[in-house]
């Protein structure tokens, strides 16, 4: 992460000073509109520390989050071609909507929501999304509203962790709190999506994961996604059991965990019949990331002779909204209707069945399936602007497909 200049590092003076330059030089904006941002997010980061602050003691964490895609939850070329989307729309009124995931702490600062837009739109925003104090903050989560609402501590020094035996330091006050070894305290942002409200629970992100085989075994999120390690918690302490904060999932070899593929083959004279069973191994919903765009891809490609492919197919596993229209759409805020629903239920097992003309002209043909995330998808014009938006342009990670799991087969042809 580039060194950026703090405000906790340079004063209030210093900064204003510094915008003030900038602004003469290059006529960008009002200096009274640069001054009153600078002294917002001060206000922001004396209530919310940035994380450049808890990398001084924390290194381990530090590093491992930088990965992760919580650092990026206000960062990515996706985000910002999507709130622009949004902000545009009819139902755009809710500046602050997006950013109670992306940033929730912007649920303490309505009155910043243009801030964070700004900072978003720059694409390198010196705020942070979702860091360390946006989760360690949180003292309780209210279950009652859908989705959860966080509640936060600001009033203090005091940081909530789940360890009994912190270190006690002159930065901050630490206390135990079980939340944070429940699944309630991950709620607030991966149940449903806040601008799909009204899609009810075909806006449910996760299923009745509450119900699966690993939450009545006593898993909670964390078990999987923030796994044990040894580790320090804060640099130089005695290593201990402490949680991993690279958030694997999507990311990460925990996704070769999501789903097992189990391929047949039934040759009958010139027709061939693959069978393919797909099994979720994940105790939600598959996928469970943002609706809009969110699928999980089986492919099945057949090659004969020279590897030459003679056959493709695929399934897509996700959901199909509607706008007010009946037109099609992959933006959740435009939806007033799901009007199809494949997305894999926890545990669940989707048998698929593809069809085709046996290969000829050859011993052998391969059979190969291929569970994958797929790719973003959404309007020639949305996806340009995510090209356009990025530094890699169509080589961004949001473009390419993920793989889960693939299996490959060789079929003799009986003569």
């Amino acid at each position: 992460m580039k060194d950026r200049l703090r405000s906790d590092d340079r004063g209030w003076g210093g900064i204003a000073a510094v915008i003030v330059g900038v602004a003469c030089v290059f006529g960008g904006g009002s200096i009274e509109a640069l001054a009153q941002d600078a002294k917002g997010q001060t206000l922001i980061e004396k209530a919310f520390p940035h994380s450049n602050k808890c990398k001084r003691c924390h290194e381990r964490v530090f590093e491992e989050w930088e990965t992760s895609p919580l650092s990026k939850s206000i960062h990515s070329p996706a985000f910002r071609a999507s709130l622009d989307a949004y902000l545009n729309s009819p139902g755009g009124k809710d500046k602050a909507l997006c950013f109670r995931c992306h940033a929730p702490h912007v649920r303490e600062f309505s009155d910043q929501a243009q801030l964070f837009i700004d900072q978003a739109k720059s694409g390198d925003p010196s705020l942070d999304g979702v860091a360390c104090a946006q989760c360690h903050l949180i003292k309780q989560v209210d279950r009652a509203k859908h989705p959860p609402d966080p509640k936060y501590e600001i009033s203090s020094k005091t940081l909530y962790g789940p360890y009994k035996d912190f270190v006690q330091n002159l930065a901050h006050q630490s206390m135990e709190l079980g939340l944070f070894q429940k699944s309630d305290l991950c709620l607030n942002c991966h149940q449903s999506i806040p601008s799909a409200a009204n899609l009810g629970k075909a806006n449910d992100l996760l299923g009745n994961w509450d119900q699966s085989q690993a939450v009545k075994s006593g898993k909670e999120c964390q078990h999987c996604h923030m796994p044990e390690q040894v580790g320090e918690s804060a640099n130089g302490e005695k290593k201990r059991k402490v949680a991993n904060h690279s958030f694997p999932g999507r990311l990460g070899k925990l996704r070769q965990e999501a789903a097992k593929l189990d391929v047949q083959t039934k040759i009958e004279g010139d027709r061939t019949t693959v069978t393919v069973k797909v099994q979720s191994l994940v105790p939600h919903h598959l996928p469970a990331t943002h609706p809009a765009w969110a699928t999980v891809v089986l492919d099945l490609d057949v090659k004969g002779k020279n590897l030459k492919t003679v056959f493709s197919d695929r399934r897509v596993y996700g959901r199909t909204y509607v706008d007010a229209k009946g037109q099609k759409t992959v933006f959740d805020f435009e939806a007033v209707k799901v009007v199809d629903d494949t997305v894999l239920k926890p545990d669940e097992i989707r048998v698929e069945t593809f069809a085709f003309p046996t290969p000829k002209d050859t011993k052998t043909f391969d059979v190969e399936a291929t569970l994958n995330y797929g790719a973003i998808t959404g309007p020639a014009p949305f996806l340009q602007r995510v090209e356009a938006e990025s530094s890699q342009g169509l080589q961004d990670p949001v473009f390419q497909p993920i793989e889960i799991v693939k299996k490959i087969e060789n079929v003799p042809v009986s003569k």
